[in-house]
């Protein structure tokens, strides 16, 4: 199959020669212009949502129907490989582009407006996600109350302290893994959505929304509302004197306990709806903080615990474990791989959360850059305070104690400081735990989002803003170095929040409700054993569709590339880790399946049913690999 050479060009009014753009950076300049206010759903043909519609139709920049993007020095088949969006939306009118000093910007561009009205009703053209503000919501996910709370089945099935930490060393590493290559989907499809947006665009729409189904409706609320539970339980254990002496799970056999723990967790899940409905930046500067709380905490615990080793003193009359000095590490260590296939089972639970940053991917500044970055940041931290954190444990409590105890900083903090010191120490992991509410909530609202610009959700989930408002959000120019503000300007950034309510609101509300039901109703046992085979059948197909694009798609621009070891590996332990699952639970493991299974008749009906129609008659099956004349070409 022959092909023409790439595109070197776009040519201006002014027959300025451009250096080559790949198509997700076109598709970005075009979302930027605020000349198009309109929804992604609104300029849909028949309802089709913005991504499939660009698979179907000639409004690709590139297109050589399209009169924008046909010039005289580029010819009219090219070898580049392609990504679309369910944001962008691709019409001629979008062109031509000019140069300035800062790049390629639309002509229409205000340039003078000291308070401007944004870009209409889409997210992904509001970017205002940072590097910093990524890493909070990996870091703040991950580090929620496990490392705080409960390294007990780790350490009862490892068999020793040593095997213990290495067991900790080996999911942070697998774990790693997973994200690693999520970064390189995540540079080369830069949409906000995760691994929802990955599955549709590599097999099919099925497949996106099956995740989209799962994740929606019992994933994301389902996890939410353990974190919220736990939160709870913590706060109750620190106001209550009788709790706090309480080193397992408070007894459910009282039932305003359990009332007060579900009141404190539904309340904290209101307040953390408020402040991701409000404002975008409120929201990850909350996590900003939070995460540097988290580290701060666990940095304490590591270094009492190493004092406390060193001095052999407590501040009570508890005597710190001195197993550590006189018997080995790795004695007592288990032989048996059913044990330690548990133990690292829990070791990738405690680790879960690295996929956070994909579902806001679409708002980060430079998403290309700055993922990987994040990543590769917060995941060797992770690791690392883990690590820190258990070797602390154990140099102060015993290996029975951490294997008995559920809550185990609380203990800690109650061995070494005495009823204050586990007052705090409950007070942390509630923070902790409220840091992990608010991640997954800023990141469940996007996935919603998204859903509902896909089509796989009513489109009502796709809007910005208050319901009937108008979703464009209130924008401050910014300034050059040689263009300093006026008093007037800076005032009135003092006075208003730029991009207050410019927030799924409707989506996260959504989101917060399903949490709801299952802070009241959820059976927890349940949803984890539901996250072991849904969430790591999803991990697996996403991640073997990175080395799908290797092959398929050798041309993709990918400003990130993992070694292709890293994919094959996790693609195994998600096979190891769900044959566990099988075998362990295997009645559980068919209602899981069965709840899978259900979504495809509601994707024919719900998605299919809109847009099928037309994709059969066009005869073409959508694929990254078999666009642009690819086929017969």
């Amino acid at each position: 199959m022959s092909r023409a050479p790439p595109y070197t060009s776009l040519t201006s009014p002014t027959n300025q020669t451009r250096r080559p753009r790949d198509s997700l950076e076109l598709a970005s300049l075009a979302s930027s212009t605020p000349s198009s206010s309109r929804a992604s759903e609104s300029s849909s043909p028949s309802g089709i949502s913005s991504s499939r519609k660009v698979s179907l139709s000639g409004e690709d920049p590139l297109s050589p129907s399209n009169p924008a993007g046909r010039t005289s020095q580029r010819p009219l088949n090219h070898n580049r490989s392609f990504s679309v969006s369910s944001a962008f939306d691709f019409a001629s009118n979008l062109f031509p582009l000019s140069t300035t000093a800062a790049g390629y910007t639309s002509l229409e561009t205000a340039q003078n407006n000291a308070l401007d009205l944004g870009d209409g009703g889409n997210l992904e053209k509001h970017k205002s996600i940072t590097y910093l503000n990524g890493l909070s919501l990996i870091v703040g996910l991950i580090i929620g109350s496990g490392i705080f709370s409960s390294p007990a089945q780790i350490t009862t099935n490892a068999g020793s302290p040593g095997a213990s930490l290495v067991v900790w060393l080996v999911a942070g590493i697998l774990a790693w893994t997973g994200a690693a290559s999520y970064a390189e989907l995540g540079g080369a499809i830069p949409l906000n959505g995760g691994a929802q947006v990955y599955l549709s665009k590599i097999f099919g729409d099925v497949f996106g929304f099956l995740f989209t189904w799962c994740s929606v409706f019992v994933l994301k609320p389902g996890s939410a509302a353990i974190i919220a539970i736990i939160f709870g339980e913590y706060v109750v254990r620190a106001f209550s004197p009788t709790a706090l002496k309480a080193a397992d799970p408070l007894p459910n056999t009282s039932i305003s306990i359990i009332w007060i723990n579900k009141g404190i967790s539904l309340l904290a899940l209101t307040l953390v709806t408020l402040l991701n409905c409000t404002s975008t930046k409120l929201a990850t500067r909350t996590g900003d903080i939070l995460m540097f709380f988290k580290f701060l905490a666990l940095l304490s615990i590591a270094l009492t615990g190493l004092v406390v080793a060193a001095t052999n003193r407590t501040l009570t009359s508890f005597t710190p474990n001195q197993d550590w000095k006189t018997t080995s590490w790795f004695a007592g260590t288990s032989t048996n791989p059913s044990n330690w296939a548990v133990a690292l089972y829990a070791g990738l639970w405690a680790f879960d959360g690295w996929d956070n940053t994909n579902f806001v991917l679409g708002e980060f500044r430079n998403p290309t850059r700055d993922l990987p970055r994040v990543i590769h940041t917060a995941m060797p931290l992770v690791i690392f305070s883990y690590l820190l954190a258990t070797l602390s444990y154990m140099l102060v409590l015993s290996d029975k104690t951490i294997a008995s105890s559920n809550t185990i900083a609380v203990t800690f903090g109650a061995r070494v400081f005495g009823p204050m010191g586990a007052m705090i120490l409950a007070l942390i992991v509630s923070g902790s735990c409220f840091g992990a509410l608010n991640a997954t909530a800023f990141t469940s609202g996007r996935l919603v989002y998204a859903a509902g610009k896909e089509g796989y959700l009513p489109s009502v989930f796709g809007t910005v803003g208050m319901p009937g408002s108008d979703p464009r959000p209130l924008r401050l120019r910014a300034h050059s170095i040689n263009n300093a503000p006026s008093f007037r300007e800076r005032l009135l950034r003092k006075i208003v929040v730029e991009d207050t309510f410019f927030t799924p609101i409707t989506a996260l509300v959504f989101n917060s409700l399903l949490t709801a039901l299952y802070i009241l109703v959820g059976s927890f046992p349940t949803l984890i054993t539901f996250y072991g085979v849904a969430g790591y059948s999803f991990y697996f197909l996403t991640v073997l569709g990175l080395i799908v694009l290797r092959i398929k798609e050798p041309h993709l621009e990918r400003p990130y590339r993992t070694w292709i070891s890293t994919p094959i590996i996790f693609c195994c332990v998600s096979l190891f880790l769900l044959s566990r699952a099988v075998f362990a639970r295997p009645l559980q493991t068919v209602v899981v399946v069965g709840f899978v299974g259900a979504g495809v008749p509601v994707w024919w009906v719900w998605v299919r049913g809109k847009d099928g129609r037309g994709r059969r008659e066009e005869g073409r099956e959508w694929r990254f690999w078999r666009r642009w004349g690819r086929v017969g070409a």
